[in-house]
């Protein structure tokens, strides 16, 4: 085993045990997984405990999906299709992390919406926060669902399901989905509070520019936080569409 991939299995598993310590996932929920190089793609097996995983025990798959390493009475986790769909459509990045975090399943079940600017590093570092219409988990359908978006964001709320985040490393990936379900808990807390108060967009505008000045910002997103969060008239006057 290579020294590279040696790291990559203890991160991943490492990546899992964190997931669930934080209540992100539960028994056998969730998946992460990364590239292997050389067309692979390394990534949990179904139906094991992401909290309890050894190195050792992480699945090999090559990008049409099939396995070609790690131990054969283990398989693929199910949600295969939706990783591999995210590696088609962003190229950039190399893991992919989908977990269940309570708070942001919550809100996409009652029909709150993730999309406004509501915390600075939220704003900074995942951008708009869209929510996909509901998929069956482990289908074509939400491999599709996914396909829509995953192009022009770096983190999704699968609508009754779960997120998808992705990254440079599983552990980007990972802060991303941290990342993601504070500002869900915000929204959620918003809410119970009764008070709707997305940032002012001069402020969002400023945070933006700290956004591209990182290399973070996505293309064609521009529209995306005029729509969500009116940067694109900074009086504070916007009709959404």
């Amino acid at each position: 085993m290579y020294t590279h991939e040696l790291a990559l299995r203890q991160e991943i598993v490492k990546i899992g045990r964190l997931m669930y310590d934080k209540g992100l996932i539960l028994a056998s929920d969730g998946n992460v997984s990364a590239r292997l190089g050389h067309g692979r793609i390394l990534l949990t097996p179904s139906g094991l405990h992401k909290g309890l995983l050894e190195p050792d025990q992480l699945i090999i798959v090559n990008e049409n999906g099939r396995q070609v390493g790690g131990p054969r009475h283990l398989k693929p986790t199910s949600e295969l299709p939706m990783h591999l769909e995210a590696y088609r459509q962003r190229p950039d990045v190399t893991a992919v992390v989908h977990a269940h975090p309570p708070y942001a399943v919550a809100l996409s079940i009652a029909g709150i919406s993730m999309a406004e600017c509501l915390l600075p590093e939220a704003v900074v570092f995942l951008g708009i926060i869209p929510t996909t219409p509901y998929a069956t988990p482990s289908s074509e359908e939400n491999a599709r669902v996914v396909r829509e978006l995953i192009g022009r964001h770096d983190g999704l709320v699968l609508q009754r399901h779960g997120s998808l985040t992705v990254g440079q490393s599983p552990m980007q990936a990972f802060m991303r989905l941290e990342t993601l379900e504070r500002n869900a808990f915000m929204g959620y807390l918003l809410a119970t509070l009764g008070v709707h108060s997305p940032m002012p967009p001069h402020e969002v505008q400023k945070l933006l520019a700290l956004r591209q000045q990182m290399g973070l910002n996505r293309p064609d997103e521009t529209n995306a936080f005029c729509e969500q969060c009116g940067v694109c008239h900074p009086d504070g006057v916007h009709s959404r569409s």
